[in-house]
């Protein structure tokens, strides 16, 4: 190990871990899971400092959804198109940019080729279920962490 390495592994050791929450808002936020936003960014803070906190969600959502999420700390993303889609994509920029950690709250195996890519790149990953009944095997199983609310 050089100089550079030791002095690099000392500061990232000071520096808290840095996580990235996208949360799937079609596919977490349905009145039989009564997800709680606040739970989840609970959540994805327990694993280090949340460096974004994104909520995507489709042109019909309510005003009221975005502006209750707004008033939690989330960025809120509204697509045209298919959420999945820029939610991958938005995730994938970051797992680039250098993330730490990036936590996802779905229950849609979509997003398991995100993971996958999380942790050819050293990115530690945590998928975040709506509850039992809204978890998916394939999601919890692609990531280092499972965490099912409720």
């Amino acid at each position: 190990m050089g100089l550079f390495d030791r002095v690099r592994s000392e500061v990232d050791r000071e520096r808290p871990d840095r996580v990235g929450l996208f949360v799937d808002g079609p596919n977490v936020l349905r009145e039989k899971f009564d997800t709680d936003l606040d739970e989840v960014r609970e959540t994805a803070a327990e694993s280090g400092e949340l460096a974004v906190t994104r909520l995507y969600v489709d042109q019909n959502a309510p005003s009221g959804l975005i502006q209750a999420a707004e008033a939690r700390g989330y960025d809120v993303r509204v697509t045209s198109g298919d959420v999945d889609v820029k939610l991958a994509v938005d995730a994938t920029e970051l797992i680039c940019d250098g993330i730490d950690s990036l936590a996802i709250a779905s229950r849609d195996t979509d997003f398991k080729p995100v993971f996958e890519v999380a942790a050819r790149r050293g990115v530690h990953t945590i998928a975040i279920a709506p509850g039992e009944y809204g978890r998916s095997d394939a999601l919890g199983n692609a990531a280092h962490e499972s965490i099912v609310l409720g």
